[in-house]
């Protein structure tokens, strides 16, 4: 792949994460700032220390929140285009359309179902300001071997395939990153700071709500994106302009 079709994924990539940004930035607002404003109430309930804040709640659910997700959604669809550059022709013979899909897929299971399972997303006023380096270090490090063990399984299967076939060295592969996962779950330190009197329904609303952002910006991505790289890459033949053949010159 040339250096300039590398560069129009990437802007594609770039643009198509800014839109997948814009989707993902409703779902937060409205499902994600609700169990958000909640979980802050009860913290301000339970706690006899109040701060003042740096920036008001209002800015932060607004324009704090539409910076965030979408300076997130422009920068993970540029590192996206660029895993999809090489990933392009090298996972099986699929379109470029499929190929995103698939990429979205599979980069939304390792870079946050699996680590999100570990160590899910909690509200404001859950955790210990104490162990927040720890928590953060954990959950980073739950991310870095999801991806690392994703990339393996996908090698894997590759080096599987002539010998047992597509369908069973998927299988093969799949089974082996479940395994070493299911490990990492039992050896890594398990993290349990919710108040035994935090509202379960609350908590579960807004993990849920947690899930499906990163759901929509990924599923969003996929097929802007896979629309964007089909177009680019396998162009249709431009129709003539007047819908009949040019006569032959003499």
């Amino acid at each position: 792949m040339n250096s300039a079709t590398v560069r129009n994924l990437l802007v594609r990539g770039m643009l198509a994460g800014l839109a997948a940004g814009v989707l993902a930035l409703v779902v937060a607002y409205l499902l994600g700032e609700p169990s958000v404003d909640k979980a802050i109430a009860f913290e301000d309930a339970h706690s006899h220390e109040h701060e003042m804040e740096v920036v008001s709640r209002s800015l932060q659910s607004t324009a704090g929140l539409a910076t965030g997700v979408l300076v997130y959604g422009v920068a993970f669809g540029g590192i996206a285009a660029l895993a999809y550059c090489f990933a392009l022709g090298r996972v099986g013979r699929f379109s470029p359309r499929a190929t995103a899909l698939l990429l979205s897929g599979c980069a939304l299971l390792a870079v946050y179902v699996v680590p999100f399972l570990k160590y899910p997303a909690n509200p404001p006023s859950v955790g210990d300001p104490d162990t927040i380096s720890k928590r953060t270090t954990l959950y980073f490090l739950m991310m870095l071997l999801s991806v690392l063990l994703a990339v393996a399984a996908t090698i894997l299967g590759k080096r599987l395939a002539p010998s047992l076939g597509t369908w069973w060295a998927t299988v093969v592969a799949v089974a082996a990153f479940a395994l070493v996962i299911g490990l990492a779950y039992a050896f890594l330190p398990v993290i349990n700071e919710v108040p035994k009197d935090f509202p379960a329904a609350l908590l579960w609303r807004f993990r849920l709500s947690a899930l499906a952002i990163q759901s929509v910006l990924w599923a969003g991505f996929g097929l802007l994106f896979g629309e964007l790289a089909e177009r680019l890459l396998n162009p249709k033949p431009a129709a003539a302009a007047s819908g009949r053949a040019v006569p032959a010159a003499h």
